[in-house]
Protein backbone atom coordinates (compact mmCIF):
# COMPACT_ATOMS: atom_id res chain seq x y z
CA UNK A 1 0.00 0.00 0.00
CA UNK A 2 1.44 3.71 -1.17
CA UNK A 3 0.16 6.42 1.57
CA UNK A 4 2.18 9.71 1.31
CA UNK A 5 1.03 12.97 1.26
CA UNK A 6 -2.21 14.51 3.33
CA UNK A 7 -3.85 12.12 5.32
CA UNK A 8 -6.14 11.55 8.34
CA UNK A 9 -5.04 10.73 11.94
CA UNK A 10 -7.81 9.05 13.72
CA UNK A 11 -7.55 8.67 17.75
CA UNK A 12 -9.79 6.64 19.71
CA UNK A 13 -9.91 7.32 23.48
CA UNK A 14 -10.99 4.25 25.94
CA UNK A 15 -10.16 3.04 28.65
CA UNK A 16 -8.50 -0.49 29.67
CA UNK A 17 -11.41 -2.24 31.16
CA UNK A 18 -13.58 -1.76 28.45
CA UNK A 19 -14.84 -4.47 26.49
CA UNK A 20 -16.75 -5.50 23.39
CA UNK A 21 -18.68 -8.97 23.29
CA UNK A 22 -16.42 -10.63 25.46
CA UNK A 23 -13.53 -8.85 24.35
CA UNK A 24 -11.04 -6.06 25.62
CA UNK A 25 -12.36 -2.90 23.09
CA UNK A 26 -9.32 -1.92 22.30
CA UNK A 27 -8.47 -5.49 20.93
CA UNK A 28 -11.76 -5.92 19.05
CA UNK A 29 -11.20 -2.51 17.35
CA UNK A 30 -7.65 -3.05 16.21
CA UNK A 31 -9.08 -6.33 14.67
CA UNK A 32 -12.01 -4.84 12.82
CA UNK A 33 -9.58 -1.72 11.23
CA UNK A 34 -7.11 -4.89 10.10
CA UNK A 35 -10.17 -6.36 8.88
CA UNK A 36 -10.85 -3.28 6.83
CA UNK A 37 -7.69 -3.34 5.81
CA UNK A 38 -6.25 0.23 7.06
CA UNK A 39 -2.90 1.18 7.12
CA UNK A 40 -2.17 -0.05 10.81
CA UNK A 41 -2.84 1.12 14.00
CA UNK A 42 -0.86 1.61 17.27
CA UNK A 43 -2.61 0.92 21.24
CA UNK A 44 -1.11 3.56 23.66
CA UNK A 45 -1.29 2.74 27.10
CA UNK A 46 -1.62 6.16 29.71
CA UNK A 47 -0.12 6.04 32.60
CA UNK A 48 -2.97 8.54 34.00
CA UNK A 49 -6.01 10.34 32.81
CA UNK A 50 -9.78 11.44 33.06
CA UNK A 51 -12.46 11.50 30.91
CA UNK A 52 -15.95 12.78 30.80
CA UNK A 53 -16.68 11.90 34.17
CA UNK A 54 -13.54 13.36 35.88
CA UNK A 55 -12.28 10.55 37.49
CA UNK A 56 -8.99 9.87 37.77
CA UNK A 57 -6.94 6.66 36.33
CA UNK A 58 -3.59 6.73 37.40
CA UNK A 59 -0.48 3.82 37.59
CA UNK A 60 0.60 5.19 41.04
CA UNK A 61 1.73 3.23 43.24
CA UNK A 62 -0.55 4.09 45.99
CA UNK A 63 -3.66 4.17 43.28
CA UNK A 64 -3.44 1.13 41.11
CA UNK A 65 -5.99 1.27 38.29
CA UNK A 66 -6.96 -1.67 36.68
CA UNK A 67 -8.71 0.90 33.86
CA UNK A 68 -6.00 2.59 32.52
CA UNK A 69 -6.02 5.28 29.13
CA UNK A 70 -5.82 3.61 26.10
CA UNK A 71 -5.42 5.78 22.45
CA UNK A 72 -5.79 3.63 19.53
CA UNK A 73 -3.80 5.54 16.67
CA UNK A 74 -4.62 5.12 13.11
CA UNK A 75 -3.09 7.19 9.94
CA UNK A 76 -4.86 6.42 6.65
CA UNK A 77 -6.16 8.19 3.83
CA UNK A 78 -9.59 9.97 4.36
CA UNK A 79 -12.27 7.60 2.73
CA UNK A 80 -10.64 4.87 4.69
CA UNK A 81 -10.78 6.78 7.31
CA UNK A 82 -13.74 7.56 7.33
CA UNK A 83 -15.11 4.32 5.97
CA UNK A 84 -14.97 2.84 9.71
CA UNK A 85 -16.38 5.37 11.82
CA UNK A 86 -19.98 4.38 11.87
CA UNK A 87 -18.07 0.84 12.89
CA UNK A 88 -16.92 2.73 15.67
CA UNK A 89 -19.51 4.70 16.53
CA UNK A 90 -21.25 1.20 17.19
CA UNK A 91 -17.76 0.16 19.44
CA UNK A 92 -17.08 2.93 21.28
CA UNK A 93 -19.80 3.69 24.25
CA UNK A 94 -17.45 5.66 26.26
CA UNK A 95 -14.55 7.85 25.48
CA UNK A 96 -13.84 9.71 22.55
CA UNK A 97 -12.64 9.48 18.98
CA UNK A 98 -11.14 12.23 16.95
CA UNK A 99 -9.76 13.38 13.46
CA UNK A 100 -7.09 15.18 12.11
CA UNK A 101 -5.60 16.15 9.12
CA UNK A 102 -1.39 14.74 9.00
CA UNK A 103 1.32 14.86 6.27
CA UNK A 104 2.54 11.32 5.75
CA UNK A 105 6.44 11.41 5.08
CA UNK A 106 6.84 7.86 4.84
CA UNK A 107 5.11 4.64 5.47
CA UNK A 108 7.19 1.58 4.40
CA UNK A 109 7.78 -2.35 5.24
CA UNK A 110 10.18 -4.35 3.54
CA UNK A 111 9.63 -5.16 -0.23
CA UNK A 112 10.27 -9.11 0.20
CA UNK A 113 7.50 -9.35 3.32
CA UNK A 114 4.36 -9.87 2.35
CA UNK A 115 1.52 -8.73 4.23
CA UNK A 116 -0.06 -10.57 7.12
CA UNK A 117 -2.86 -12.29 6.08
Amino acid sequence: MKLEGQGKLLRIFIGESDHWHGKPLYAAIVERLREQGLAGATVIRGIEGFGAKSHLHTSRLLRLSEDLPLVIEVVDLEERIRSVLPMLDEMVTEGMVTLETVEVIAYRAPEDEPPHE
